[in-house]
């Protein structure tokens, strides 16, 4: 058993306004992946009155071996889910709305109609989305069905190296298939925002994690963060190894020499921590041009 660092324990939930965004998502019988998938970051996210929104039921049809959303035993799709989501939105107050998913692989469209629905019903209060979308098996024509109402920013991660693609995803995902959608999404529609991140603690080197930079580069990718594995249960796969902070330092600097816009970097970093900051430095930097 590896101990695991103070700079990785997380103080437990609480606050006024994660009373508040607990009680609205309780109401619209929603789901979070901040919940689902145990973030660490639950508690500050939800008190600083974000959320990043889990649609398309809470039961995932892969297996990936790092996750703790529940997989199998799939649930019809909640038609009023897009307008809920929109009114939990409106109700909290946000100007920047993250939105993910679990995989559908057992519906014809994967759930891509739900996701672009949801996405339009956000949109229509002039709010900017995040949409962490899964892989669609690399489908193009269900990749566009979603674009048709194109999120501000359109995340979608490759989790880790090439070399432990197979050891910690479900075998239905890849990571040239994962690089395959965020190339195609960066063609379809060149201003979109594209995002992806990377987790360590399983094994991998250095010289790894910069060729996954150099490939996501290559594909177009404007933001990229990396986080620390954390085990969420005895379910799941154990953490190999817990990175210091100078080596999320020192990726984090990589990361920029490699021409990411905005790298975000640190234990416990996860897809959509501090995502808003993400969008507003890479515009940034694209306006100061």
């Amino acid at each position: 058993m590896i101990n695991r660092p103070d700079y990785v324990k997380v103080k437990l939930p609480g606050g006024e306004n994660y009373n508040t965004i607990n009680s609205i998502m309780r109401r619209g019988s929603l789901h979070t992946v901040c919940e689902e998938a145990r973030c660490p970051n639950l508690s500050e996210c939800w008190d600083s009155g974000t959320a990043t929104f889990m649609i398309l039921g809470k039961n995932c049809s892969r297996g990936c071996r790092f996750c703790s959303v529940t997989h199998g035993n799939m649930e019809p799709l909640d038609p009023l889910e897009p307008i809920k989501v929109r009114e939990s939105v409106e109700k909290m107050g946000l100007k920047y709305a993250v939105i993910t998913s679990v995989d559908r692989d057992d519906l014809p469209d994967m759930g891509a109609n739900h996701y672009s629905k949801t996405i339009g019903e956000v949109k229509k209060i002039n709010v900017l989305v995040e949409a962490l979308i899964p892989d669609f098996q690399g489908k193009e024509e269900l990749i566009d069905i979603v674009l048709q109402n194109p999120p501000d920013v359109l995340a979608h991660n490759v989790e880790t190296v090439r070399r432990l693609t197979p050891v910690i995803r479900d075998g239905r995902a890849g990571y040239d298939q994962s690089l395959k959608v965020l190339k195609y999404v960066k063609e379809k529609i060149p201003s979109i925002t594209t995002k992806s991140s990377i987790m360590l603690g399983h094994g991998e080197s250095d010289d790894e994690v910069e060729e996954t930079m150099e490939d996501l580069i290559s594909v177009g990718v404007d933001i990229l963060t990396i986080g620390q594995y954390l085990r969420p249960s005895r379910k799941q796969i154990p953490v190999t190894e817990y990175s210091s902070m100078e080596r999320f330092k020192k990726l984090e600097t990589m990361g920029y020499k490699k021409g990411f816009k905005f790298v975000a970097s640190g234990p416990l970093v996860r897809t959509s921590y501090h995502a808003f900051e993400g969008w507003a430095m890479k515009n940034i930097t694209l306006n100061s041009r």
